[in-house]
């Protein structure tokens, strides 16, 4: 969020003698430093904005749960979809994908998400401790996160798996179908981080697949996020 800009205060006499410091260049200010995103949701296959990396890691003390509603991306107002969020669980830690964002992109990915996850999906944002998944990352990164809480008012909470996986296959919404978001969400569990675990998720997916017996995994590419334009450090 960009601040007022605030009108320069006037220097105090200086005494007889004393030169005045030399005034500040544009071009000698500190370049701001990026910023990380941690998705746990559709980010971590669609993040919507550029970046200038990314890292799949997780973060502790938080559970990702589907008991968050949706009523426009994955659902509508008649049939609101199942959407996760993070429920705060010191012994958990939750997995997804964290985004570096650089100049430029911090303010544009920003408003971008602030609409997608704040206004339409009724997230707010914290700074957590993200661990990286590669082996030679020294220290954790701080990361801006979008969780739901159970004050807003798309929250739906805890439901067995089965009535979750029953509610997800009927909901649909302007970003595709609530099945789609499941699925992918698995898939990506499944293969960038196969050595962690997530009961809910896959139970979900499997009285969802109950339910369907025929239905089959999506067969685009879970590497969307290279279609996304990136800018290269230099």
């Amino acid at each position: 969020m960009k601040r007022d800009p605030q009108r320069p205060q006037e220097c105090p006499g200086r005494p007889q003698g004393q030169p005045e410091p030399p005034p500040s260049s544009p071009a000698s200010s500190s370049p701001e430093p990026p910023l990380w995103i941690f998705g746990y949701g559709s980010l971590v296959w669609r993040p919507g904005f550029e970046f200038t990396s990314r890292k799949v890691g997780f973060i502790r003390g938080y559970s990702r749960r589907f008991w968050q509603g949706d009523t426009f991306h994955r659902g509508s107002e008649k049939a609101p979809g199942r959407v996760v969020t993070l429920m705060e669980d010191g012994g958990a830690c939750t997995w997804g994908v964290a985004y570096e964002v650089c100049g430029e992109q911090i303010a544009a990915s920003l408003q971008y998400l602030n609409m997608r996850e704040a206004v339409l999906g009724g997230y707010d944002t914290k700074l957590v401790k993200f661990h990286p998944q590669d082996k030679d990352a020294e220290e954790p990164i701080q990361a801006l996160v979008y969780i739901a809480t159970p004050q807003n008012p798309s929250y739906l909470g805890p439901a067995s798996e089965e009535d979750i996986a029953a509610q997800i296959m009927a909901s649909s919404g302007c970003a595709g179908h609530n099945i789609e978001y499941l699925l992918r969400l698995a898939d990506f569990m499944r293969y960038f981080c196969p050595q962690a675990e997530d009961k809910h998720l896959f139970s979900i997916e499997e009285a969802l697949i109950s339910i369907l017996p025929c239905m089959c995994h999506t067969e685009e590419p879970l590497e969307e996020t290279s279609s996304v334009p990136q800018k290269t450090k230099s």
